[in-house]
């Protein structure tokens, strides 16, 4: 969106609250730079919380180029997804707790691609906060088959789309519902990096 009134706009079209969100050139962590807004319904609030993260990303240094605007997600627990291509051993694809708090609790399980089903169930579960999915103090149980498939499709995609050197959703919401990627980055190489060893390869049985 260009600006406040598009995004305002669009609430009004869909009539749900929204999720605003500051766009700038070199802007990874929004949240570092106050350009996250959430909840936001009606026209002067949306255009006073935008004014308003634009003079926050203003002084954290980015000029901001437009919003984007997303229909707020369900509540639910929040992972980070990704993965990124090691020079040695190919594509990694790896599961954390996920949102602003990521870099903090540092709790991350890996696996190289191609994934398997076992994979996928298995990495999940070596989170340390996984009991977050599971109904933890009486909070609802969420969907952990829609974070496996999720890893499991982004194990193809890498595989398939060697082009892609780095992939990250964060956050990964996950609820009763399903698993909805809120925010999605990618880093794309002209050149598709080597294959791994053939020694590093799974091979079958």
């Amino acid at each position: 969106m260009p600006d406040a009134a598009a995004a305002a706009a669009f609430a009004r079209r869909h009539r749900c609250p929204i999720a605003l969100k500051g766009v700038a050139d070199g802007l990874v962590h929004r949240t570092d730079a106050g350009a996250v807004a959430v909840d936001l319904s009606g026209k002067r609030t949306i255009e006073r919380a935008a004014g308003e993260m634009a003079i926050r990303m203003e002084a954290a240094g980015h000029r901001p180029t437009g919003f984007m605007v997303q229909a707020m997600a369900a509540p639910g627990v929040e992972l980070l997804v990704g993965a990124v291509v090691d020079p040695t051993f190919g594509p990694v694809v790896a599961v954390a707790a996920g949102g602003a708090t990521a870099e903090l609790l540092g709790d991350t399980a890996l696996r190289l691609t191609p994934l398997t089903d076992r994979d996928a169930h298995d990495v999940v579960r070596e989170l340390r906060t996984f009991p977050l999915l599971g109904g933890y103090r009486g909070a609802p149980r969420v969907d952990v088959e829609a974070v496996e498939q999720t890893l499991l499709r982004m194990s193809a995609l890498v595989a398939t789309h060697h082009e892609i050197a780095e992939l990250e959703c964060n956050p990964l919401v996950v609820s009763p519902e399903g698993a909805i990627a809120v925010d999605v980055r990618a880093r794309v190489e002209l050149v598709s990096p080597e294959a791994p060893e053939p020694s590093l390869r799974r091979t079958g049985g």
